[in-house]
């Protein structure tokens, strides 16, 4: 930190730093098989609204203070960052302190390409930086003249017909350039830049099922929904267990949980029953329900991604409002971790509750939003599409007697976690 620092004028260090009044959101940019390979990092300042982001290079500067400051990995886990740079960005010297290994900079589309900005990308990309094209909407002056130097295009589809996306994908595919598609919204959009080739997709497309006709539940998780009920019914050891020896996978899973919160070897499914308790137990099992046990090693499933931070986040907001409510943070992880079971089962919410017992207070956040519960879910799910957000992440913060500090230094504990979780369950 003191080498950046060092690299930076005080005065962008002291605009980039002011009390952490802004939110950070990080998107998921997925490939063609919907595998998590990177975020990008987002800024918004707390108090003028997500609209109005006067200073680009106060917003990187605190965009990349704040990630390098607990450690880039705990913001993005083994990901890569996508992270917006601007041509006043370009030319400081701080943007040597990125790990050039773990981001891409993405080049806003408000730029103007000049002489000696083409001329200082060049230079970055000798020294192994990659570089993107935002929101790219046409085959413009300024995006040919940066055409040789960056590896990634970004193509705005909402702002792009499809016959026009047609032909960009075609002209750049050409120029052998990495397509990425932003504002995925739903899988038919999906489809459609699949067709097209794009490489790379951004959005929550993925927790958007477009057909809700129901899916059959893979083994796994059936015997997954099994041991919840049982957990529920307060079932004995011995019952839990035979169930879970049905399933060789789940029951090399639990034990490896158990080993971890442990500390010591554990070598049987019942020993690792009692380490984790019957609360513990309840939790771990809610998370595997999103764990796709077929995909291999190292591969993360961006939905069980989105649910464990969601519920650890939640969690930690809960313990935040109210200290020393163990109830009121169990049910709030319950909330964050339930709200996508819509796209894990491909039903309405409605109908995926039914499957499941669930307090009324969860129902009802899960349902309407409403309660608590509902107002923290609101929360979360402003944050992850904060450029549409407005001021109601700032009405929620107040509502729910949070300040964006306090947000901030959740969301960097819940994403750590959240890493560690998914490289645990892989």
């Amino acid at each position: 930190m003191d080498d950046f620092v060092a690299n930076i004028s005080p005065e962008i260090f002291t605009r980039a730093h002011p009390g952490r009044e802004f939110f950070l959101a990080r998107q998921p940019i997925l490939d063609r098989d919907q595998e998590l390979i990177a975020y990008e990092l987002l800024f918004r300042s707390a108090a003028a609204g997500p609209a109005n982001v006067t200073d680009d290079v106060a917003a990187t500067a605190t965009v990349i203070a704040h990630a390098s400051e607990l450690g880039m990995e705990n913001v993005i886990g083994v990901s890569r960052a996508f992270i917006n740079v601007d041509s006043a960005v370009l030319m400081s010297d701080f943007i040597q302190f990125l790990p050039r290994e773990r981001v891409v900079l993405e080049i806003l589309e408000t730029v103007k390409v000049t002489d000696r900005l083409v001329g200082r990308v060049r230079e970055l990309v000798r020294e192994g930086y990659v570089f993107a094209l935002d929101d790219v909407v046409a085959d413009s002056d300024g995006v040919q003249k940066l055409l040789p130097l960056v590896e990634v295009i970004k193509v705005d589809i909402k702002g792009v017909e499809q016959e026009g996306l047609s032909r960009l994908s075609a002209r750049f595919k050409q120029a052998e350039k990495k397509l990425l598609a932003e504002k995925v919204e739903n899988l038919a959009q999906f489809q459609i830049c699949l067709d097209l080739g794009f490489d790379y997709f951004q959005g929550y497309y993925f927790a958007k099922p477009l057909v809700l006709t129901g899916k059959k539940l893979s083994p796994s998780q059936m015997t997954i929904m099994r041991l919840m009920a049982q957990v529920i019914s307060n079932a004995d050891n011995a019952e839990l267990e035979r169930n879970i020896k049905r399933d060789a996978s789940l029951g090399l899973m639990l034990l490896r949980l158990a080993n971890a919160a442990e500390g010591q070897r554990i070598n049987s499914l019942g020993q690792a029953l009692t380490v984790l308790g019957r609360a513990q137990l309840q939790r771990w099992l809610q998370i595997l329900l999103y764990a796709e046990f077929g995909r291999p090693r190292g591969v993360v499933s961006p939905l069980f991604v989105l649910a464990t931070t969601r519920g650890k986040l939640l969690e930690l907001m809960a313990e935040k409002i109210r200290p020393g409510d163990h109830a009121m943070a169990d049910t709030a992880f319950t909330v964050g971790i339930m709200s996508l079971m819509d796209a894990l089962f491909g039903l309405p919410m409605e109908q995926a509750l039914a499957r499941l017992h669930v307090a009324d207070e969860v129902k009802d956040a899960l349902l309407s939003r409403s309660g608590i519960f509902g107002d923290m879910l609101k929360l979360v799910e402003c944050i992850e599409h904060i450029e549409e957000a407005g001021e109601q992440a700032h009405a929620l913060l107040q509502k729910l007697q949070l300040s964006s500090e306090d947000l901030y230094e959740l969301q960097l504990a819940a994403f750590e976690w959240s890493n560690a979780i998914s490289h645990s369950a892989n």
